[in-house]
């Protein structure tokens, strides 16, 4: 069975099914270049990765094309502001979105086209919605006339008469319609501009994505994606502008990720309650942040917090550990006989069932994550149970688990870096603001080992306790003690 996928046209789910047999083309709305990157972008960015990795998991060939926007208003009141020119201040915010999801391990697209590159697509298929009556020029600018577009409002599902009846639109005698939209601007003194059949000006923001995702990706495509607040009027416009054009249907499936809010009020730049990536990430670890935005169904919204942050950071610390107890384990006694039921083997071996069941269902990653927190608490159960000497099929049991966990989590970009080295540096970073070295704790759990072995149980207790006592927490496991801070 195909995966499932919310369709935002349709306002229901349905089954992915390419176009082109087992190969699929998805277009994701990118940045535009003026300014540091937020948390909102770091969800988006996350978002679409995980809808790569997860298609490619399931075998499918993915074409994964994001934008650029490199010229807007934006761009050129920020740039004025600093006495630049633009192109050097959308470049140099490019470099640092680069830098940002980089640090996030986000896979890069497979085509990234910038507008400035495209401007000549912008002016042919401008000309084409001329010539076809659904757009014209007016002194300079030219607008798309969306009374000529029957399904103008069916992503967003407003009519044209609510739209406008509820719309703060500015009073502008150039066009036909109150709610007609701008394709091409014409020049103003200072700005960049391009040559065109109606005179020098820059392209609108809606014609780029519909020129861009046309030329990589046809006039249909399999997946559209990008934030809920591109539905109206971005993807409403891309709509009209690319149907309009080519007499076709746009993507056939409309993804679209929910807010990143703090304290229930969206994150914006505009609002000045954002986060930008690198503030975070001087804080947490870039998993971190990942199963945070994981841990929230991708069309929810996400309300960023500390708590929730420190909750995703000590779930990323059980997944490290209890790998890294996997991994040191001894090779196991070939004649032992094996201790872990078969009700407890299946159940490990369900996971990657249950796993992809949890992502066909509309990429449902919280549900997923709750599938890989299942089996990390199985897993330490059983780690518990092992004897010192373990059997040979109990070690391969939980080896093989710990194989398909890590194939699993890698979808979601989690458990990427080596268990043992993740755990000893936690361990490092604890120990630099206790007053107990390694070597004083290491020396108290041998007291205590030695104190158990004769059966002391008073003395190993005052050794417990004098532990627990600066927060450090003893793990008893076949391969021996281990220790880690009390959460």
């Amino acid at each position: 069975m195909p995966p499932k996928i919310y369709n935002t046209l349709t306002r229901k789910k349905e089954p992915l099914q390419p176009l082109e047999e087992g190969h699929v083309k998805l277009y994701v709305c990118g940045i535009t270049s003026y300014d540091y990157c937020h948390v909102g972008h770091a969800r988006s960015g996350l978002v679409f990765d995980m809808v790569v990795r997860y298609l490619r998991h399931r075998g499918y060939r993915v074409t994964f094309v994001r934008n650029f926007t490199d010229i807007d208003d934006k761009i050129i009141r920020r740039a004025g502001e600093q006495g630049i020119e633009s192109a050097l201040l959308a470049q140099k915010f490019i470099e640092e979105f680069y830098t940002d999801m980089d640090a996030l391990g986000t896979l890069r697209p497979d085509i990234e086209p910038r507008a400035t590159e495209h401007v000549a697509e912008m002016i042919g298929l401008i000309g084409e919605l001329i010539d076809k009556g659904m757009a014209y020029p007016a002194n300079g600018d030219v607008y798309y006339r969306v009374e000529k577009f029957a399904g103008y409002g069916q992503l967003s599902g407003r009519s044209l008469d609510d739209m406008q009846a509820g719309a703060r639109v500015e009073v502008n005698e150039k066009k036909e319609h109150p709610m007609d939209f701008v394709l091409w601007k014409g020049a103003k003194p200072g700005e960049p501009k391009w040559p065109s059949p109606w005179g020098e000006g820059r392209p609108g923001w809606h014609i780029e994505c519909s020129a861009m995702s046309r030329k990589y990706l046809g006039d249909t495509f399999d997946i559209h994606g990008g934030g809920k607040d591109l539905v109206f009027p971005h993807h409403e416009n891309e709509i009209a502008q690319s149907c309009g054009a080519s007499g076709k249907p746009f993507a056939k499936l409309w993804m679209h990720h929910g807010f990143v809010t703090i304290k229930d009020e969206k994150m914006s730049k505009s609002l000045g309650n954002f986060l930008t990536i690198r503030d975070v990430l001087k804080a947490y670890e870039p998993e971190v942040l990942r199963l945070f935005i994981f841990s929230t169904h991708y069309r929810n919204p996400l309300d960023f917090t500390e708590t929730a942050l420190q909750d995703a950071r000590s779930g990323l610390e059980r997944m490290y550990e209890c790998l890294a107890q996997i991994d040191a384990l001894p090779a196991g006694e070939s004649d032992a006989s094996g201790r872990i039921a078969a009700a407890d083997r299946q159940g490990l071996e369900s996971l990657a069932q249950r796993f992809d069941q949890a992502m066909d269902n509309d990429f449902n990653t919280a549900q997923a994550l709750a599938h890989l927190f299942d089996t990390v608490k199985a897993l330490n159960k059983l780690l518990r149970t092992l004897p010192e000497r373990p059997a040979e099929q109990d070690v391969r049991i939980l080896r093989d688990a710990a194989t398909v966990f890590r194939e699993l989590a890698e979808v979601l970009g989690l458990v990427r870096r080596d268990p043992a080295a993740v755990v000893a540096a936690a361990k490092a970073k604890v120990l630099a603001g206790l007053d107990l070295s390694e070597a004083e704790i290491m020396e108290l759990i041998a007291l205590r080992n030695q104190a158990r072995a004769a059966k002391d149980w008073a003395t190993s207790d005052q050794v417990r306790d004098r532990l627990l006592a600066h927060g450090i927490v003893l793990k008893d496991s076949p391969e021996g003690t281990s220790w880690e801070v009390g959460k």
